[in-house]
């Protein structure tokens, strides 16, 4: 009945099959590799594991069991990968079966267990000194894979060409000869000499010292066995773009900006241009900045304006005090306290005074309606006047007469 359930379901568990193997067949041998040393490892860190049960006929059967046991593969699983190595537990997942088979049935058989899963069964890795797809055999000499002098492309793994790669100082085939730059050393027995370095600028040497050049680097020309720069610079064989100069270095040269004062050049500094840039004129043998601030009669033409002269120009600020608004300066005051009292900024000989100005126009008011025969007005006009003539007579109404006469 369950194999009758699933069979709807049978061509996609074998496309997710097949897909399976594709990943497998693309993790990359150092991934298995890893994982089967740390699978080695848990085993031996396992070996030896200890029930404390005190009765050492019954541990040694139970460490028995324990060694081909599942509890115990379970445990070294669970080990072999770190959480956050996505590639390794990827490849777990994918391999469980194959593990289950070497654990339970194929350990006696087959012991090295990278061997016969990376190698055999995955097909992910090749054996020492072999590469690629179908494991090949590197290239080999007397002192093995590339002469001992060297590393086979993709060795180990289903990938590279098996090109070998040679140490520095070698080169050919099978690393057996001398790269360009090195020269072979003489040997005091019948062995082959080790490579070594020339001097840096020749090619082919016979020895280490500059007067054993046989052929010269690139930039460099031989004279009496000896490779001397050329100057590039001083030939035709610089091209250096515009508004660059050329500078000569050991076996080569390189462009370099002129200075800014400059339209074109001929070395380092305003001392060599061919032309001064606008905002320099030449003094001398020099371009030096022009002081337009100096110079001109009015530089910057804007009400409250300052000249600031700056290399090879100059620009306009505000005055001091002033700031730009809408491009003209205005002086810089701060913006009004909106809390702000009509007469918090007034002195108090200024409240005072403005107090007895009110209260004049006050009394002049009464006077005039006084004078029109209103009893009650009347009073009122002559309470004021006692009471205007009282405060004058005071020590205050003195001060501030004598203020206000005095302009305060």
């Amino acid at each position: 009945m369950i194999m009758w359930c699933a069979w709807p379901f049978l061509p996609a568990l074998v496309l997710l099959s097949e897909l399976s193997v594709v990943r497998v067949q693309t993790a990359p041998c150092q991934t298995c590799r890893k994982l089967t040393e740390s699978f080695i490892k848990g085993l031996e860190n396992t070996a030896n594991k200890n029930f404390g049960g005190g009765n050492t006929a019954w541990e040694e059967e139970k460490l028995a069991k324990y060694a081909r046991s599942e509890t115990r593969l379970l445990e070294i699983v669970e080990a072999a990968c770190e959480k956050t190595d996505f590639e390794c537990n990827r490849l777990l997942e994918q391999i469980e079966d194959q593990v289950e088979t070497w654990w339970f049935h194929r350990q006696q058989e087959a012991p090295d267990l990278f061997e016969w899963l990376c190698i055999e069964e995955l097909r992910l890795c090749c054996p020492p000194g072999h590469f690629g797809p179908d494991c090949k055999e590197c290239p080999s000499g007397p002192g093995g894979v590339c002469g001992g002098l060297g590393r086979c492309e993709g060795e180990g793994t289903r990938l590279g060409d098996g090109e070998c790669v040679c140490d520095p100082g070698y080169s050919g085939h099978l690393c057996q000869s001398c790269a360009d730059g090195y020269y072979r050393e003489k040997s005091s027995n019948d062995s082959t000499g080790a490579c070594a370095a020339c001097y840096h600028s020749c090619k082919k040497c016979s020895g280490p010292q500059d007067y054993k050049c046989l052929d010269c680097k690139p930039g460099w020309i031989l004279h009496d066995n000896k490779c001397v720069d050329i100057d590039e610079c001083g030939t035709e064989l610089a091209r250096c773009p515009s508004n660059t100069y050329c500078h000569n270095t050991d076996g080569s040269y390189e462009c370099r900006g002129c200075d800014q004062a400059c339209v074109g050049c001929m070395g380092s500094g305003p001392a060599r241009c061919k032309k001064c840039a606008r905002g320099y004129r030449l003094k001398g043998a020099k371009c030096l900045d022009i002081d337009e601030c100096s110079e001109r009669a009015i530089a910057c033409p804007g009400l409250n304006e300052a000249c600031i002269n700056e290399e090879g120009s100059f620009h306009c600020e505000c005055a001091d005090g002033f700031i730009r608004r809408d491009s003209i300066c205005v002086e810089n005051k701060p913006p009004a306290d909106p809390e702000k009292g009509l007469f918090d900024d007034m002195t108090d000989d200024e409240v005072l005074v403005l107090q007895q100005m009110f209260f004049g126009v006050v009394i002049c008011a009464l006077a005039t309606l006084a004078a029109k025969g209103d009893m009650v007005f009347t009073a009122i006009f002559i309470g004021g006047v006692a009471a205007m003539a009282g405060y004058w007579l005071t020590e205050k109404g003195d001060y501030m007469l004598d203020g206000f006469l005095k302009g305060r």
